[in-house]
């Protein structure tokens, strides 16, 4: 299933949706605020951030989440590199990233498109050391050698994209969560929170983003 193409629909002025599972991207009400929200907040960032600190993602999509954290990084005042590796079945385009990415003008995205465009899986620069893997989780996973001091759980709806929250992936997560590690989701689905749970984590359900009701987050037992 590596290397096939997101299937995007553009919604709502400009908003890219997934026809495949039929979700949005992001928040249609703020998608960096959502972010920063769920994935920051959720994983107690930027107060953990160090030198070589750690971030893996489920579902990389257009990018958000890489130049959000990497945004708080650098307004940390950390020195070094923050370290992220992002895992995506169905990667988008240069141009599909680039036209997702122009409502968040204040994140440079520049050399994120130009190394998607060239056919690049990792890119460094003074300040972080990105990997993307494609193909399904569900295998590249298993063998990664890497373990997160955080994971941004950031698949489409559970509901539609089951596979993604599946408990032998987040068995693998967990397996690849450094001691004390931690996780956060935008999710509060039951099956997903006892999964996470089964796998070694401690899980709670916090306040979500917006509308949202609910989100869940944890750290490695």
């Amino acid at each position: 299933m590596a290397d096939q193409q997101a299937d995007i629909e553009w919604r709502d002025g400009g908003t890219p949706v997934s026809t495949r599972f039929d979700d949005p991207y992001y928040s249609l009400a703020g998608g960096l605020d959502e972010t920063r929200h769920v994935f920051l907040a959720g994983n107690d960032l930027p107060g953990r951030f160090r030198d070589g600190f750690h971030i893996a993602e489920l579902g990389f999509g257009t990018g958000l989440s890489l130049l959000t954290a990497l945004d708080a990084f650098r307004v940390s005042g950390v020195s070094g590199k923050l370290v992220f590796t992002s895992f995506e079945v169905f990667p988008m385009t240069s141009t599909e990233m680039a036209r997702a990415l122009e409502p968040f003008a204040q994140l440079d995205a520049d050399f994120l498109i130009d190394g998607i465009a060239r056919g690049a899986t990792q890119i460094e620069t003074d300040q972080l050391q990105f990997t993307l893997i494609t193909g399904d989780a569900r295998q590249t996973l298993p063998v990664w050698e890497g373990q997160a001091d955080a994971w941004f759980l950031d698949g489409f709806s559970p509901a539609k994209n089951p596979e993604l929250w599946e408990p032998a992936l987040m068995q693998e997560v967990a397996r690849h969560t450094a001691p004390g590690g931690s996780f956060a989701t935008y999710t509060a689905a039951g099956f997903v929170r006892r999964a996470l749970q089964e796998a070694g984590f401690e899980v709670a359900r916090i306040k979500g983003f917006g509308r949202k009701r609910h989100m869940s987050h944890g750290w490695l037992r």
